[in-house]
């Protein structure tokens, strides 16, 4: 079979593992139980670290994380519409045609010479990494905490947004379906600040780790910001242009402490997000409780919930930006 020559060693990389997540993500859609499998996920942190230049990383991770977004907001609108068996079907032959590309993009002979995947080994290879290292490492705790800080307004918007517009702004079954907008823009904004972050860090103007907490920043701070004058608007349209650009700007993360883990643990990269995973999954669990609390105890105002995750955010934002670093730890 001919081999597809019109992107290059990167972009075919880059281009397969987003489809694969694309087809990850809206499986877990129709069936809830492959939620908790993330160990698909953690494997592309590591296979990037070292197949993936520093200067294409940024935008690298932002196709990989965009993709997972169209991936539930496809799934989401579409299965509806299907019965329950057509869904299976239609998903599970995306894996088929994944699988077709994977072998016109590497057939058997690419693997040796002009078409091999390129391999970028980190300069210091790690042994004798204990549980240990990914638990006491500032700089990890920094992307840790960041994670954390990103879920938990996400989770928020997630969880309790239909919630609210309805309640609060008289939001109706219509209106309730552009509550799909902000994740479609934060998969348009992930993308954008990839290309941003690449093209700073092409510059030289720009070290490896001004450009994480530059992004980072924006990821954090912008959202805060935008949700902190989202709960004071009574107005349905400009409430949703506001949380979609929270939302937007939330996915400047994907180039930020996100795409940090091959910078600190390119032999790891996968341990240190599955950890760092596990650790932001706690806003999910938490913030449905936590909010019904708060808004029950305010007499049904939702004022310390959303000023609540800005300060999340803040604090995120403030201990990432002074414990990140851009150097190998692990």
């Amino acid at each position: 079979m001919a081999r597809i020559r019109w992107l290059t060693k990167t972009s075919r990389i880059v281009a397969l593992c987003s489809f694969a997540n694309f087809i990850n993500s809206a499986d877990r859609v129709i069936m809830p139980l492959a939620i908790p499998n993330n160990r698909f996920t953690n494997d592309f942190f590591t296979f990037f670290a070292h197949s993936i230049p520093v200067e294409e990383r940024s935008r690298a991770f932002s196709y990989l994380l965009a993709s997972g977004s169209v991936g539930q907001t496809v799934a989401s609108v579409v299965c509806p519409h299907l019965s329950w068996e057509a869904c299976f079907y239609w998903f599970g032959a995306f894996g088929f045609v994944w699988i077709l590309l994977w072998y016109c993009l590497y057939p058997e002979d690419a693997y040796t010479g002009e078409d091999a995947i390129p391999l970028h080994m980190p300069k210091v290879i790690s042994h004798n990494i204990r549980w240990a290292d990914f638990i006491l490492s500032k700089p990890l705790w920094a992307i840790y905490i960041a994670h954390f800080a990103m879920n938990w307004s996400s989770y928020i918007i997630m969880q309790w947004l239909p919630t609210y517009l309805t309640g609060n702004l008289g939001g109706n079954a219509h209106s309730l379906s552009l509550t799909a907008v902000p994740y479609i823009v934060n998969s348009i904004f992930g993308v954008i600040s990839g290309h941003v972050a690449d093209g700073l860090l092409g510059s030289k103007n720009w070290s490896v780790l001004n450009v994480r907490r530059l992004m980072t920043s924006i990821g954090l701070v912008g959202p805060a910001l935008f949700l902190a004058i989202f709960c004071v608007v009574d107005n349905l349209a400009l409430a949703i242009i506001l949380v979609s650009i929270s939302m937007g700007l939330s996915a400047s993360n994907s180039a930020g402490h996100l795409s940090n883990h091959v910078d600190v643990a390119p032999n790891h990269a996968g341990t240190t997000f599955a950890v760092s995973n596990t650790i932001a999954t706690i806003p999910g669990i938490l913030c449905g409780p936590v909010t019904a609390s708060l808004v029950t105890a305010s007499d049904g105002k939702w004022l310390t919930v959303f000023l609540g995750a800005t300060f999340v955010n803040l604090t995120g934002a403030l201990i990432y930006f002074t414990n990140s670093v851009a150097t190998q730890v692990l």
